[in-house]
Parts: structure tokens; C-alpha cells; sequence
């Protein structure tokens, strides 16, 4: 049985049986709730104990590598902007969006009461936007990872990375091959701990549902319809990008991006995708090989559209079961620190990299995490659409460089 299997037949059982104990008798609901919640507890922070160390290591990592691929020229360096734009963009989307859409609809008191209960303490984020700016830089970098304050470490980790490509190449070498192993290392300790998945993710479901019944079953649905919404939202928006500001011919540019959309839902994985890629960007595109043979790959390795879509919409949600109403200084909080995450986090396993790359936007914005476990559960289900959004993505911004490029796309004919 795959991962993705073993995750989702816990999950299920765990509401199943969550919610025939609220049905049937809710004191003892409350009472298994009780026993079973420790148990998810402790493989919940199984999962925690490596996000610092990790997010840590793929910001230094994720820094080097932008800058390698910038070194290659110019077309590599506006395809890097283009990148960061639409990430941007995306991520700016998402923040207004997610919260509108959510607020149409009520949250299920029960759900907030059953989360509420299992966080001892909601983060809480006070002072104005004098306290948020000077959060910013950390006074004290080992502080900030000891307290797992994820923005001022990220913000330590960007001075760090740019450092590096700054001194002798033998070096900056050694340093970013030693938070590469970092990094791959904790995503090993990240995949044994994915091993007790169904047990932890059993736990945590039925202790949540003991307590809200079918309630978060329903918050569930919402989450996946959000994704789902947003995604397809982001695929029509990208190929009007393409179209009206890449240049393309829009009957054009659909024929040479469908045989890629339909591989990329059949594989889930843009890098599985990356020779379809190729091949029509050459073939039925047209377009030129010196750009498109670089700018995809680069694609590949530095650019996911849907990630920052996801991050903000999960903390949206996130908020939104909780009663809690995001302020503006979050929103743009959630929003930097997603587009720097997510350049970072490309090419990693989805299951094994979802806590460790949403943990941190949602702490920065003052939320619980332990919401992030259940999602992560049934993100498998959106996920076909996000492969399909970022796969749009980089055929998108493949054109967006072609039409600036110094060679012009020769015309199909």
C-alpha cells in the first residue's frame, strides 16, 4: 500500500470512528479523546522537531541556487524575476481571496472548540506595525530558532545564503554542501516519522472528531473546495498571462499546453513532466530552444506557483475554522514568507515537506499548527490540480521570457 493510502486510511478511520462516538455517546467520546490525543501529540512533534533545522537549510540552500542559475545569463535572470513576480502574485491572490471566499461561509463552533482544545495556548500576535517591522531582523539569530520564531530565522537565512555567494567559491561550496546534507538528512528523519503517519494522523482525527462530530468532517470538505477553486482560478489566470502579456496565441498555446496538463495529472510530478515540457515547447510552440532549454529545467528546480496558494490558503483556513480574523500585517507577512519558502522547497516530496513548509507561514502569522497535520492528510486529493497549476506556471513563464528574449519564437505555422 502506497503512502498516500496508509495517510488516507487513517484519516478515514479516524473520522469514522471520531464521529460514531459523538453520535452514540459523548461522554465517552470526550473520554477516548482524552486517551488518543497525547499519542498524536507526540508524533506531531516528531514532525516539528525538524522544521527549523530544515527551513533553515533550504532558504541558505534555495539562495545559492537562484544565484548559481542567475550566473548563467540573461535570460536566466529574467526568468528568475519572472518567477518571484508570479510567486508573488499568486501568494497576493490567495491572501485576498482565501479570507473573502471564507467569510461567506460559518465556521462550525464545535470544530473551533475541538481545536481550541488541542493547542494548551493559540499564539497570539500583538503590538502594531512598529513591532511587526523590527520582528523582522532578529536580534539574536540562535534565540529566534530556539524559540521557533520562523521570520526573523528566515530573514537570518537570506543574509547568510547572499553572504555565501559573496565569498571564495571552495568555501561557499563546503558551507552549501553542508546544509545541503542538513537538509536531506532531516527530510530522511522526516520520512521515518511519515511511517507512523496513519497512527498519529488516527489519533489526532479521532480525538478532534470525538469532540466536533461530523462538523470537522464538513470543515474538511471546505478546505479541499478552497484549494481546488484557487488552483483552477490560477491555471485560467496564468494562460491569460500568457496570452496577453507572453503574446501567444491562445488556440496555439492550449494545444501545446494540454498534452503537458495531462501528463502532468497522470504523473502528479512537474519533473516527470519536464520532457513533455520540452518536447512541445520546441515542437508544437516553437519557440526557442536556447530559452526553453533553459528556463524549464530552471522552472523545475526553483519555481511551484501552487505553493505560496497553498501556504495562504491554509493559514486562511486555518484562521477562519478558528474565529480568528487576519490583520494586514499578517496577510503580508504570510505573503513574503511564502514566496521565499517556496523557492526554496521545489523538487521536495509533498507529504514529507507539507508541515515544514506550511509550519512556518502560519506560526509567522500567529496561528496554531496543529490544524497541518489533518490537512496534510487530505492534500492528496488537491494535489492533482496543483501539478496541472504548476506545470501551467512554467510553460507560462517560458513564454513570458521568449517574448523578451533577443530570438523571437518563430511563428507557427
Amino acid at each position: 500500500m502506497s503512502q498516500t493510502k496508509r495517510v488516507m486510511a487513517g484519516l478515514v478511520a479516524g473520522i469514522v470512528l471520531g464521529i460514531l462516538l459523538a453520535w452514540l455517546d459523548t461522554p465517552l467520546a470526550i473520554r477516548t479523546a482524552d486517551i488518543v490525543q497525547p499519542f498524536g501529540k507526540l508524533w506531531l512533534n516528531a514532525l516539528q522537531m525538524t522544521v527549523v533545522p530544515l527551513v533553515l537549510a533550504l532558504v541558505i540552500v534555495g539562495v545559492n541556487q537562484a544565484s548559481d542559475a542567475a550566473q548563467s545569463g540573461r535570460v536566466a535572470r529574467r526568468a528568475i524575476l519572472i518567477f518571484i513576480i508570479l510567486l508573488t502574485a499568486a501568494a497576493v491572490m490567495t491572501a485576498v481571496l482565501a479570507p473573502l471566499i471564507l467569510s461567506q461561509l460559518q465556521p462550525d463552533p464545535a470544530v473551533a472548540a475541538a481545536l481550541r482544545g488541542h493547542e494548551a495556548e493559540l499564539p497570539v500576535v500583538t503590538g502594531g506595525w512598529a513591532d511587526a517591522l523590527t520582528a523582522i531582523v532578529p536580534s539574536n539569530a540562535v534565540a529566534a530558532a530556539a524559540a521557533g520564531a520562523m521570520l526573523p530565522l528566515v530573514t537570518f537565512a537570506l543574509f547568510f545564503g547572499f553572504a555565501l555567494t559573496r565569498i571564495d567559491a571552495e568555501p561557499r561550496a563546503r558551507v552549501v554542501g553542508f546544509f545541503q546534507a542538513v537538509s536531506d538528512a532531516m527530510i530522511v528523519i522526516v520520512r521515518w516519522v511519515l511511517w507512523a503517519a496513519p497512527v498519529g494522523i488516527f489519533a489526532l482525527v479521532l480525538a478532534l472528531t470525538a469532540r466536533s462530530g461530523i462538523g470537522m468532517l464538513q470543515a474538511l470538505g471546505i478546505y479541499i473546495l478552497l484549494e481546488c477553486a484557487l488552483y483552477l482560478l490560477a491555471i485560467v489566470l496564468l494562460v491569460m498571462v500568457a496570452v496577453m502579456v507572453g503574446r501567444q496565441n491562445l488556440g496555439h498555446f492550449m494545444s501545446g499546453l494540454a498534452p503537458v496538463q495531462a501528463v502532468a495529472a497522470s504523473t502528479q510530478s512537474s519533473l516527470a513532466t519536464l520532457p513533455a515540457m520540452l518536447e512541445n515547447a520546441d515542437g508544437r510552440m516553437r519557440w526557442p530552444q536556447r530559452v526553453s532549454a533553459l528556463v524549464l529545467p530552471m522552472a523545475v528546480s526553483l519555481f511551484r506557483i501552487t505553493s505560496p496558494i497553498q501556504y495562504i490558503a491554509t493559514a486562511s483556513f486555518i484562521a477562519w475554522t478558528l474565529g480568528i480574523d487576519l490583520t494586514t500585517t499578517q496577510l503580508i507577512t504570510g505573503i513574503a514568507l511564502s514566496v521565499l519558502v517556496s523557492m526554496g522547497s521545489v523538487g521536495l516530496p509533498g507529504q514529507a515537506i507539507f508541515i515544514a513548509t506550511n509550519l512556518p507561514v502560519s506560526q509567522a502569522m500567529g496561528l496554531p499548527v496543529a490544524p497541518l497535520v489533518l490537512l496534510m492528510a487530505v492534500d492528496a486529493i488537491p494535489d492533482v490540480l496543483a501539478t496541472v497549476g504548476n506545470v501551467t506556471a512554467d510553460m507560462t513563464a517560458t513564454a513570458l521570457v521568449v517574448s523578451r528574449s533577443d530570438e523571437a519564437a518563430t511563428p507557427p505555422s
